[in-house]
């Protein structure tokens, strides 16, 4: 998420045009010019593990020919593929920048009644799963499907992913920079448009960077939409038709439009610069009062949680209770629900100790090597939860005697890769917010940096930590893909029973699993929620 995680810069107080200056100190690690080579070499195994499925793939289109793969990549059905999934992406992209952007100006900029209350309806949606907002949608109108009912969900699915860095941006954004544009004849919409959203442009692109990649890796909301992507076609070839060169090949294409999407990030994004003019003077942005657009302003506002919080769990109360002459055993849920949180628990553990290293590495130390194993990881969101599973299981099956092969650890290490990406935006803001200052001081002390890691850096970025731990837990415990790939034989989890139930349209037995899934992952969409509020408004620019 580079709205968190690029780097950060002081902005002067010209509000057009300021060129980004160096902060001394931000990308040194604690007082040392030279990069840790313990750390470089850490990150770099952390990366490699999670480029994986990617040597699959090419593993897998080599052993096909590069004949047979141009082949497959150049059918009709590939374009047609494309087009469904580049026009999807960038419409819900678009549309959730708008709605991102323009929730967390009411919510942080403006006097806006019940602030706080919208602050945390805004941000819930993010604990339903994308596949039970299409089920909830789909269940109660046939005509949610297709390019329009995909548009539809996955906007209201994923626009939290934007507002939880706009919102941080904007909260902490400095309103000198704005007094200062409107003292020089600026207006109140061209001070919007060449002030406030270039402070937020950083937070923005890195939220639009997430909702990209997210769509570009989705299954199970378009499956149950009827609306084919890569992702749709890639899953029938390697589960249904168990064409692997032909699932390989389009895997590469999606990995490639991902790739493009990171580089258009980046391209776009430049080199980003933090909110305010100095931390230490940091005083109270000013509200705008609304006025007469106060009853359109809650509104909207109230019709947009309506349509992302209310519909998706009303209709599956509703399906539950219609369809109780349909009984679920009360053991098979308990049983689902203790494996989804051990599995998601330890994936989130494993995932937020693996980005560590790296988010050190990412903010302490520059240069080409940095980058790149940065983009290496976040290259892993536009991966299919599928072909990372098979990947897993290939080198498994090759290399190490069919170790873990269907069992928890396995499945734990497929989401600890999945969901890396997300744990690196907590921790990455953290050590962002942490003073190198107090790590040169332990240095100087005598501490080795093992000690220093352990004694001064993690204390400072425990909230990041338990940021990043929450962020992987509710992906976790609403994945789906992989998981109907790899959980261990004879045990389900709420996301392979809900889905089980809904394939076969038993939507009351249905209901049970999904509104269990939203409960789990309330809470931690709450300490997101609470930690994106307390992040200063460097963090979320950078």
């Amino acid at each position: 998420m580079t709205s968190l995680t690029g780097s950060g810069r002081a902005a002067s107080a010209d509000p057009v045009s300021d060129p980004p200056r160096r902060r001394p100190g931000l990308r040194r690690g604690a007082g040392h010019g030279s990069r840790p080579t313990w750390l470089l070499a850490v990150s770099t195994l952390v990366t490699a593990v999670l480029l994986l499925p990617l040597v699959f793939l090419l593993v897998e289109a080599k052993g096909a020919g590069a004949g047979t793969v141009a082949s497959l990549i150049l059918r009709p059905l590939t374009g047609q593929l494309l087009w469904n999934t580049v026009r999807l992406t960038v419409v819900v992209t678009a549309l959730c920048a708008v709605l991102g952007t323009g929730a967390a100006w009411l919510v942080e900029r403006t006097d806006l009644p019940g602030r706080r209350i919208w602050a945390v309806l805004l941000v819930v949606p993010l604990a339903i799963p994308d596949f039970v907002v299409s089920f909830g949608w789909a269940s109660l109108s046939t005509g949610i499907s297709g390019f329009k009912g995909a548009v539809l969900v996955m906007t209201l699915s994923v626009y939290p992913l934007v507002y939880l860095p706009v919102a941080a941006s904007l909260r902490n954004a400095d309103p000198a920079l704005e007094e200062v544009a409107m003292n020089l004849g600026l207006g109140r919409l061209r001070t919007f448009w060449r002030v406030t959203l270039r402070q937020a442009r950083v937070a923005i692109l890195g939220g639009c960077l997430l909702v990209a990649l997210g769509l570009l890796a989705e299954y199970g909301a378009f499956e149950i939409l009827g609306y084919q992507t890569f992702t749709t076609e890639i899953f029938t070839e390697f589960s249904v038709s168990f064409n692997i060169p032909t699932a390989s090949a389009l895997s590469l294409v999606l990995i490639a439009l991902g790739l493009l999407v990171l580089a258009g990030e980046a391209a776009v994004r430049g080199r980003g610069r933090g909110s305010r003019v100095d931390r230490m003077a940091q005083r109270s942005t000013g509200r705008h009062h609304l006025g007469r657009w106060t009853l359109p302003a809650s509104a909207a506002l109230g019709l947009l949680s309506a349509l992302a919080l209310g519909v998706p769990v009303g209709s599956a109360v509703y399906w539950w209770v219609t369809g109780t002459q349909h009984p679920f055993t009360g053991d098979s849920m308990l049983d689902a629900t203790w494996h989804t949180a051990l599995y998601s628990a330890s994936a989130a553990l494993l995932a937020t100790c693996m980005a560590l290293p790296v988010g050190i590495l990412a903010v302490r130390h520059d240069g080409r090597m940095r980058r790149l194993l940065e983009g290496g990881a976040y290259l892993v969101l536009a991966m299919p939860g599928l072909v990372i599973a098979l990947s897993l299981t290939y080198f498994s099956e090759t290399y190490a005697d069919s170790l873990w092969y269907q069992t928890a650890p396995m499945l734990v290490v497929t989401y600890a890769i999945m969901f890396f990406p997300l744990a690196l935006v907590g921790v990455r803001a953290s050590v962002a917010q942490a003073p190198p200052g107090l790590e040169e001081v332990a240095h100087s002390l005598g501490l080795g940096r093992p000690a220093v890691l352990w004694r001064v850096t993690r204390p400072l970025v425990a909230p990041g930590l338990a940021a990043a731990f929450c962020l992987v837990f509710l992906s976790a415990v609403t994945e789906l893909t992989a998981t109907l790939i790899l959980v261990p034989t004879g045990v389900q989890t709420l996301a392979t029973q809900f889905w089980n139930y809904q394939q076969n349209l038993a939507y009351g037995q249905a209901a049970p699993f999904a509104l269990l899934m939203i409960a789990i992952t309330a809470v931690p969409s709450y300490v997101l929620g609470r930690f994106f509020d307390r992040l200063p408004g460097r963090a979320a620019g950078q």
